[in-house]
């Protein structure tokens, strides 16, 4: 397992810095603001948690949550208008920093396009660096499921997508940073994982994490030192 230092190293010699969104670039989860909308808040947030502490398969879990919640389009753009106000403390900086330093960001992600873009044009982040779910609508705006074809819609995702930005872009190394156990299982591929547990501290990841922190401010103390 590398250590702290090694972690910073490789931050710092990164050209691809990838962010989870969900309870990492946003506080909470998109799914839960989704169910509150609906009604279905609390039946989903214990579902989340499961998910998210890896006691679930992912894809299952994603498709009971959303079946239960059947959100409306009307309700989705209702959400996705108000989600770049939920950006963490710093993130914005941070973002800022590693445009400068030329060190791309990326946004991966098991939550849903529809509310991560506002987000991503916030930050000055393009669409193509954007890996998420697709949610699926009828004509009249009622649910129809989600993108069952999307790599983040299933265990395992993450690296696949960072498998595919390291072929796509040709990047040496790249560093993945989130709160969940689907993050940290993305490394490797990925050089090297960094936990954040500012909004919400995993027990499972803080243990396997060589560098947790829980403010953004010690990335960019790092990249600017």
């Amino acid at each position: 397992m590398s250590t702290k230092q090694a972690v910073i190293t490789l931050l710092k010699q990164a050209d691809a810095v990838c962010f989870d969104v969900d309870s990492t670039v946003c506080i909470g989860e998109g799914i839960d603001d989704l169910a509150l909308c609906c009604g279905k808040g609390q039946q989903v947030k214990e579902m989340t948690s499961k998910a998210m502490s890896g006691n679930v398969d992912f894809r299952e879990a994603l498709k009971l949550r959303l079946n239960l919640i059947q959100p409306h389009y009307d309700q989705v753009v209702q959400i996705a208008k108000e989600q770049h106000l939920k950006i963490t403390p710093h993130l914005e900086t941070l973002i800022k920093t590693l445009h400068v330093l030329n060190k791309k960001p990326y946004l991966i992600s098991g939550g849903f396009e529809s509310l991560i873009q506002p987000v991503a044009d916030h930050l000055g982040i393009p669409k193509e660096n954007i890996y998420a779910n697709k949610l699926k609508f009828y004509h009249d705006g009622t649910y129809a499921g989600f993108d069952e074809d999307q790599p983040t819609s299933r265990s395992g995702g993450k690296s696949k997508v960072i498998q595919t930005i390291r072929e796509k872009f040709g990047h040496s190394i790249i560093v993945m940073i989130g709160d969940g156990i689907t993050d940290l299982e993305a490394c490797p591929p990925a050089d090297a994982f960094i936990g954040y547990g500012g909004n919400v501290a995993r027990e499972v990841v803080k243990a396997n994490a060589a560098w947790f922190v829980t403010d953004f401010q010690d990335l960019i103390n790092v990249l600017t030192d």
